[in-house]
């Protein structure tokens, strides 16, 4: 066996390599290039935008605020969009940005409706879609989902509000389903509780 041969051995199972390679990253190009960024962004925004507004707001309880917090997610998703390997994970992931960016909007402090005046002197009144009647036990509930914790608000909310599956709700959080039936249960255990003490 010769230097030379073993060389050439090395050279040819390197370029076999670096076929392969180029071959799966042509097969990576090609779905990626297959997502239409502006498309799927437009077929979104018609389906989730208005829930995800609503999602939105019951984190900050603000329309301005969530209304901004979804077009940064979007925005978002529009710049990440060739990391998406199936259409049907795009729904999830932007959901995922939302609550992130919802809890980030709320851990910096920013204020909220809530905190704030009920409607300051030279402020626009709420626009129609805006204005829930909600009764004083409607309004407790609320109060008491955003006292539970993180990950159980967003499994009740997910889960009751825009009715998603536990499947669905472990893609937008990241857990597994299991973790998501938890948190569920702990959660209505936590309201049934502070319900039945108020009776």
């Amino acid at each position: 066996m010769t230097v030379g041969s073993i060389t050439g051995g090395i050279r040819g199972t390197s370029v076999h390599w670096l076929l392969m390679a180029v071959e799966r990253a042509r097969a990576v190009a090609t779905v990626v290039v297959g997502v239409d960024r502006d498309a799927l962004i437009a077929d979104l925004f018609a389906q989730e935008g208005a829930a995800l507004v609503r999602l939105a707001r019951l984190f900050t309880d603000d329309r301005n605020a969530a209304e901004d917090l979804v077009q940064e997610a979007f925005i978002r998703l529009h710049k990440s969009a060739h990391r998406i390997r199936s259409q049907d994970k795009a729904a999830p992931y932007l959901r995922s940005i939302v609550i992130n960016l919802a809890r980030d909007h709320n851990r910096r402090g920013l204020m909220s409706l809530r905190h704030q005046e009920a409607n300051p002197v030279g402020a626009a009144p709420d626009a129609p879609e805006d204005r829930l009647l909600l009764n004083e036990q409607q309004t407790l509930l609320l109060d008491q989902v955003r006292d539970l914790s993180p990950r159980q608000r967003d499994c009740i909310l997910l889960r009751f509000y825009l009715e998603l599956a536990e499947r669905e709700i472990a893609d937008v959080l990241g857990i597994s389903t299991n973790s998501v039936k938890t948190h569920c249960r702990r959660g209505l255990a936590s309201l049934r509780e502070t319900f039945g003490s108020d009776r």
